[in-house]
């Protein structure tokens, strides 16, 4: 997903692909170790996507606190 894709998505659709991306580089990581993935890459690319929804949701936090106080 690119951030403009992100950023259309609502707080909790963040989240929920934020916690499936997660547990999808976990059992990349997983089945690294087993020596059962041949496409590397997938887990730098699954990193990134992390560090996007992170950076996406903390924006959304600070714009929500913002327009609170």
């Amino acid at each position: 997903m690119t951030a403009k894709e992100i950023r259309d998505l609502s707080a909790e659709e963040v989240e929920t692909n934020l916690r499936s991306t997660r547990e999808q580089l976990l059992q990349l990581r997983l089945r690294k170790q087993t020596g059962q993935v041949e496409k590397t890459h997938e887990m730098r690319v699954m990193r990134k996507s992390i560090a996007r929804l992170e950076t996406i949701k903390n924006e959304k936090a600070r714009a929500g606190s913002a327009t609170a106080a």
